[in-house]
């Protein structure tokens, strides 16, 4: 199997440089310990790596403080961190004795904000950084976006010989997340047969305003505890709430979000759809189209950019606004069509929000400028040579 060189590797080099602790967050088997185990070879100093799932390098961390104290001058990875939360605070006071650079690379499947137990911010002490499955900009020249598009970007489907092989993954992975991750991850109990149903049918909405209480109505049981499954989800880096641009307008807002399962190619494993000839004429081709594409948007775009959608009631709507500060930079629509139409819905947004840049993202069209200057391109021209001058 080919590794695939992620771009992250010299943003996070550079954090390491700078800051005693850098996080590396994102969903599991997406390479953050091949990526630590990379960064390790490139740096002058001995790094250890400890592996919170091993019962033995649990042991070695039983008084934690004596034993990273002892390994003051070292590089110290600790992979599935949030299944020793109480590391956080531990690690403040050995940052603050020794505030040396890249003393401690945490690898961690969850969000902090969301695992029982974490409440040290390690303010200023700590860079956080998503490692994203692999995005468009990252593939092999073997692989195709649209094969991209089918499987996802985990490192281990897109790989893989055969579409077969990559969805029994898929459905292995979706399985022993469901009954075993979520719980080890954020030490809670979970109904595993109502987080599956619930997946399922978020895959099914995914791209639509979100509503908990529909939800609830359908699977038996509270919204409260559908919120709290969804920020399951969301903390595990499995699903998005895409929250709606708010601006100081008289115009009647939609203000839900909307939701998507971030990784294509597990959405399309939930909707039981077996090849890319399928996706196009599946209902949920144009969702899936959307969400491939914000996620490329949400992986590659200045960090200094926030990510929104926005539509009114009055009839405009855009599916990916993104925003500086509280000013919208650009306005950008998602097209499955590669000779799309502009739409009314995007010239009002454009009229609402008066944005610098005004895109239509197909997935192959030659690049041209259409009516109101709206810039008509395929996605891998748009992430390439666009997107990075949307500052």
């Amino acid at each position: 199997m080919c590794m695939i060189k992620r771009e992250a590797q010299a943003h996070i080099n550079g954090l390491l440089k700078q800051f005693p602790a850098v996080a590396i967050l994102g969903p599991r088997q997406v390479g953050k310990t091949t990526l630590a185990k990379q960064l390790a070879a490139g740096r002058k100093d001995t790094t250890i790596y400890l592996d919170m799932e091993k019962p033995a390098d649990r042991n070695r961390l039983l008084d934690a403080y004596s034993y990273l104290h002892s390994q003051e001058d070292k590089c110290v990875i600790i992979d599935e961190v949030q299944l020793v939360p109480e590391l956080f605070s531990m690690l403040r006071p050995l940052i603050d004795e020794q505030r040396r650079p890249g003393r401690f690379i945490l690898l961690g499947s969850a969000s902090p904000l969301l695992v029982k137990g974490v409440s040290e911010t390690l303010a200023g002490r700590i860079a956080y950084t998503e490692l994203t499955p692999v995005t468009t900009t990252e593939l092999p020249k073997n692989i195709t976006y649209n094969k991209h598009w089918f499987r996802g970007g985990f490192p281990e489907p897109l790989l893989a010989k055969t579409d077969t092989a990559a969805q029994q993954w898929m459905q292995a992975f979706i399985r022993s997340y469901v009954e075993r991750d979520l719980e080890n991850l954020f030490g809670v109990n979970i109904s595993s047969v109502t987080m599956q149903r619930l997946w399922t049918m978020l895959a099914h909405v995914s791209g639509n305003v979100w509503n908990a209480e529909i939800f609830a109505r359908s699977l038996g049981v509270t919204a409260p505890t559908i919120l709290r499954y969804v920020d399951y989800l969301e903390g595990g880096f499995m699903v998005k709430r895409l929250q709606p641009w708010f601006t100081n307008t008289k115009k009647r807002l939609v203000k839900s979000p909307k939701v998507y399962v971030r990784d294509t190619g597990l959405l399309h494993t939930l909707l039981n759809i077996t090849s890319a000839d399928e996706v196009l004429s599946h209902p949920v081709a144009g969702a899936s189209w959307e969400g491939y594409v914000l996620e490329q948007i949400a992986a590659c775009k200045n960090p200094q950019l926030q990510l929104y959608y926005y539509r009114t009631h009055d009839g405009a709507e855009c599916d990916a606004v993104l925003v500086k500060g509280i000013k919208p930079v650009a306005c950008i629509e998602i097209k499955m069509s590669n000779a799309p139409a502009i739409s009314k819905g995007l010239l009002h947004c454009i009229d609402d929000l008066k944005p610098k840049h005004k895109l239509v993202v197909t997935p192959q069209s030659e690049t041209y400028t259409a009516q109101h200057g709206i810039q008509v391109t395929g996605i891998k021209y748009f992430l390439e040579k666009q997107l990075p001058l949307i500052k």
